[in-house]
């Protein structure tokens, strides 16, 4: 007799798709756009990635729990996957540093999940058919119940959900440096903030939507940056790219990670689109088209840049992914702003693309006169 629960569960796909496994979190019914993520450590990172908001987390790697849970590793206050599916749970850790192990964490922020599928099944199911919604529950066992709850499900397409992870209020990260850098949050990750925030710079984070015009007007930031977040970045631009053109119209620096390099462009007119599978993991080769060089990143995106709508005369791709040749990155030549698709903070995965935020405080210092080292 196992040591551990066993409850059955179920996840169903909105195509018809069904698979039977045991209950781990919180009993319960979630559904959401299934994805999954190739990183082999890190998972309590990706489950507080805000930008994972929405969507059903599906780990490739097979051993999930066994190094428990730790506060420090959150990227924000709170999980933000709508379920999570493994392959074999742990519910025992062995980690010393570890502050409990991942089925109370998971209980204590309300997960529902499954684990014992087959997840190498799944993947290449969604690599085939592209991604699609699925409801994963431990109280209703009807399959044809479930997957008519997951064709019923939201599709992400058209989704605005920057508005469900941003913070209420605007808030201030300091530090001892003199750089003061406007930060909008659409689901901001804590290590961009302490990527910003060792370099110098003391950031003033604004919710995702508001009035910010007199305030900032005030507080004379020396850059910009817009972040990461969930959803369609079509659907976020409706009420975001007021802050991005007010940023451009200073004529400050403006560097933008993920839903932030994606506004930017929105922002000249270029338009985006929904992949068929998606970029998720910490090791998607990037070339870096200035250097010539390629780096290992983490990537965490359903969106894309269109490559058939560029112009030329407004960016430069410096980026692209090695993968399926998407942009990683673009350079604007109506103002001075960088963007990129991928995570140069990590958490978790590789540290290769670090230089970016370097990159971003020597255009604010050339901007101020200062020199650059």
């Amino acid at each position: 007799m196992s040591l551990y629960p066993r409850d059955k569960a179920i996840i169903a796909l909105s195509d018809g798709t069904v698979e039977h496994g045991y209950a781990i979190g919180k009993k319960g019914t979630t559904g959401g756009e299934l994805c999954f993520n190739t990183s082999m450590t890190g998972y309590q990172e990706i489950f507080t990635d805000p930008s994972y908001y929405g969507q059903l987390m599906m780990m490739t790697y097979p051993h999930i729990g066994n190094y428990g849970t730790m506060s420090r590793d959150d990227e924000a206050r709170r999980v933000m996957i709508a379920g999570l599916i493994t392959r074999s749970f742990s519910w025992e850790h062995s980690n010393p540093q570890a502050d409990g192990n991942l089925q109370k964490y998971l209980q204590r922020n309300e997960v529902v999940g499954i684990s014992g599928v087959d997840t190498r099944k799944l993947v290449r199911h969604i690599r085939s058919k592209g991604v699609m919604n699925a409801v994963i529950s431990s109280e209703i066992l009807d399959e044809d119940k479930l997957v008519q709850k997951a064709k019923d499900w939201d599709d992400m397409e058209g989704l605005e959900l920057a508005t469900k992870v941003t913070r209420s209020e605007a808030q201030t990260a300091h530090s001892d440096g003199s750089f003061k850098v406007a930060a909008f949050d659409y689901g901001i990750k804590q290590s961009i903030i302490d990527n910003l925030v060792k370099r110098g710079c003391t950031l003033r984070i604004f919710p995702a939507k508001g009035e910010f015009k007199e305030e900032l007007t005030s507080w004379k930031p020396d850059g910009f940056f817009f972040s990461n977040g969930p959803g369609d970045p079509e659907a976020t631009a409706k009420y975001a790219l007021e802050a991005v053109e007010f940023a451009k119209e200073t004529g400050k620096p403006i560097f933008g990670i993920c839903l932030g390099h994606q506004l930017m462009a929105l922002s000249e007119g270029i338009s985006t689109r929904k992949m068929f599978v998606g970029h998720r993991g910490a090791n998607h080769p990037v070339k870096n088209l200035e250097a010539g060089s390629v780096e290992i990143t983490t990537q965490n995106h359903g969106f894309a840049v269109d490559e058939d709508q560029l112009d030329e005369s407004l960016v430069e791709v410096t980026h692209v992914n090695l993968n399926d040749n998407t942009i990683e990155g673009l350079r604007f030549k109506n103002f001075p702003g960088m963007s990129v698709q991928y995570h140069p903070e990590a958490s978790p995965g590789p540290h290769d693309s670090s230089y970016l935020f370097d990159r971003f405080l020597d255009m604010i210092k050339e901007e101020k006169g200062e020199p650059v080292k």
